[in-house]
């Protein structure tokens, strides 16, 4: 697997602990029938499949609140394959830099009198991701269609269906992440290594940048949302996903890992190419994969965020230090006294705990602590053994 570091180790640790005894837990009971439940604690790592529903949970719950009554975009920003690269080697600086530059973009376009004319705000999620654990690092961009007027006095909307062109997203983008990237060279905060080991060379660098800046970037908007509803059922998938979903994994031993992944690149009912993979399987856009287990953990590893990294950003409008304020005051420019509180979906989690939220499984009755148990010990009243559950 070659150099595993301190971040990725606790990871793995965290994940292989998760909701077992190593963490201790508590034996609920319900208050009606007497069923007795055993829950272990979860990590709570940000990487661990099986903590996020709980998490996302939480964080949608406080987001219903931001929302407003207009059109919902989604807007992706995509980077070369060449200089995702650089980003493999440089996570914080490159993928900070992709979090910077896409925000400016769209700010920058959308305060064009030309386009809309407006100070906007979006919501912006990074995954690193492809569907067969690749390293892929995209933005996820979450962007109400309008924003404030330059003096601040009225909403302005956009185009109904259409949020601002994706070509000219697209050229602005490069333009202002190759320019960023060249400053982190200049300023040392770039490292290479292998086949780009010589790209450290500032003119050499220069030079291996320059098709960069005449080719095709991916940046595509979607269609709009069909309500606020929507909005938060996508969150809810995105904002806390990570590399793979136990949904996905479909057999694991000592030797080998098989997922489904999903290729993109297939259109439905197309023919399919060889993949050159150990053993897949295919039908449409999807194939099942089979990885030796050292591999798997590696491409699983390779998403690992550094320390105190954030991978949900607001900006603009929605920025965390004006965002109360900016929507209060747009309500009341659309006539809003309170926004509509859509129902929060329930996030697709893998294992959904059971815990003092939640009902008795059996009656529907209040489940109480009947006790608590520290790491690694063992509740001393145990449950029978068909009611518990780890």
């Amino acid at each position: 697997m070659g150099h595993v570091s301190l971040t990725q180790l606790k990871v793995m640790s965290a994940i292989e602990a998760c909701r077992t005894e190593a963490l201790g837990g508590h034996l609920a009971g319900c208050t009606k029938c007497g069923r007795h439940h055993i829950a272990y604690n979860s990590c709570k790592n940000r990487h661990c499949p099986k903590c996020q529903g709980p998490a996302a949970r939480d964080w949608m719950e406080a987001r219903a609140e931001d929302l407003l009554p207009v059109e919902y975009f989604h807007v992706v920003f995509t980077l070369p394959a060449e200089i995702a690269q650089i980003a493999y080697w440089n996570k914080r600086a490159v993928n900070g830099l992709l979090f910077k530059a896409s925000a400016e973009t769209v700010m920058t376009i959308a305060a064009d009198p030309k386009r809309m004319g407006a100070r906007v705000g979006m919501t912006s999620v990074l995954h690193t991701w492809g569907s067969a654990l690749t390293h892929h690092p995209h933005i996820h961009m979450i962007v109400p269609g309008g924003g404030l007027s330059p003096d601040g006095t009225k909403w302005v909307h956009c185009r109904p269906g259409f949020f601002l062109h994706a070509r000219v997203l697209s050229r602005l983008f490069r333009r202002l992440f190759l320019e960023g990237l060249m400053d982190l060279h200049r300023a040392g905060q770039l490292a290479f290594f292998g086949d780009l080991a010589e790209l450290a060379n500032g003119d050499t660098f220069t030079t291996w940048l320059a098709p960069f800046r005449k080719s095709e970037w991916v940046v595509y908007a979607k269609p709009p949302f069909g309500g606020p509803e929507a909005v938060l059922a996508y969150l809810s998938r995105y904002t806390h996903r990570v590399a793979i979903s136990n949904t996905r994994l479909i057999s694991a031993d000592a030797d080998t890992v098989a997922f489904r992944w999903k290729d993109y690149r297939i259109k439905f009912g197309a023919p399919l190419p060889g993949s050159g993979l150990r053993s897949t399987t295919t039908r449409g856009r999807q194939k099942f994969m089979r990885l030796a287990t050292p591999e798997f953990i590696r491409r699983f590893l390779i998403h690992v965020l550094p320390d105190g990294f954030h991978r949900i950003r607001h900006y603009g409008l929605l920025a965390n230090s004006t965002r109360k304020a900016n929507i209060t005051r747009i309500r009341t420019m659309l006539c809003v006294q309170q926004s509509k509180q859509p129902a929060v979906p329930e996030p697709q989690a893998e294992i959904a705990p059971l815990t003092l939220r939640e009902p008795c499984p059996c009656c529907g009755g209040p489940m109480r602590i009947v006790e608590i148990f520290r790491r690694g010990q063992k509740p001393s009243s145990r449950a029978p053994p068909r009611e518990q559950a780890a």
